[in-house]
Order: structure tokens, then C-alpha cells, then sequence
């Protein structure tokens, strides 16, 4: 997995990044149809918290040869992430999606949590290669 970090140019190379990007616009298409008294209440505060984790994700990845840093962005991406997830929950409690929908929204949610939460528990795989020779 080493190999597959050091030979990417940017965050954008990052799957988890891919897959919460893909989310985020999901969630805008779906956001689409909610009344427009949800505007600048779940509408927005969704949309925002689907966009931070993708904007958490290349914060951090721009600066991982900090490690701290590194740390503090993607717990942030994790937090957003859950936070996405209560907006989801609101979205189906007020009929604005189906449980359907909700379902399969929640599903990728989760999924983007467990691969942050990777990326949060072996931080050491996302440094510079020249972080990880002097680390050794």
C-alpha cells in the first residue's frame, strides 16, 4: 500500500478523496428537489459537510509531511463525515428522501468513515517518501 501513496501526485489519486467527491455531488443532485425552505437550513448545512470532507481529505494530503496536521485535517474529514450522516438522517425524518435513498447514501458514508479511519489509524502511510526514510 506504501508504493501505491508515494506514487500519487495529489490528492485527487486518493480514493477515499474520490469517493467522498462522488458522495458530495450525489447529495447536491438529491438536494435539488427539497423545498425551498430547506435552502439555507438542510440544504445547506448537508451540502456543506459532504463538501468538507472532501476539502479535509486535500487539506491534509497537501500537508502530510506533518504529521500532526495530517492527523488533525483527517479527524475533521471523520467529523464531517458524521456529521453528513444526522443531515441524512433529518432528510428521510422529514420526507425529503426515501429510506431508500437514505440507505444508499449512508452506505457510502460509512464506507468513506472506515477508509479515514484508516488513514487515521496508520497516518505513517500517507507521509512524503522522504518522511518515511527519515522516520526509519
Amino acid at each position: 500500500m506504501q508504493l501505491a501513496v508515494m506514487a500519487m501526485k495529489g490528492h485527487r489519486d486518493l480514493i477515499v478523496y474520490q469517493k467522498a467527491f462522488a458522495l458530495a455531488m450525489k447529495i447536491y443532485h438529491i438536494t435539488k428537489k427539497f423545498p425551498k425552505e430547506e435552502l439555507y437550513s438542510l440544504v445547506d448545512q448537508i451540502r456543506r459537510s459532504s463538501r468538507s470532507v472532501c476539502s479535509c481529505i486535500a487539506e491534509a494530503y497537501r500537508k502530510r509531511k506533518y504529521q500532526g496536521y495530517f492527523v488533525n485535517k483527517i479527524s475533521d474529514a471523520d467529523g464531517e463525515n458524521s456529521e453528513t450522516l444526522v443531515w441524512l438522517e433529518f432528510s428521510e425524518a422529514c420526507g425529503y428522501i426515501s429510506s431508500d435513498e437514505r440507505t444508499a447514501l449512508e452506505l457510502d458514508a460509512e464506507e468513506i468513515g472506515r477508509m479515514v479511519s484508516g488513514m487515521l489509524s496508520n497516518p505513517e502511510k500517507f507521509l512524503p517518501k522522504e518522511k518515511q526514510k527519515a522516520e526509519k
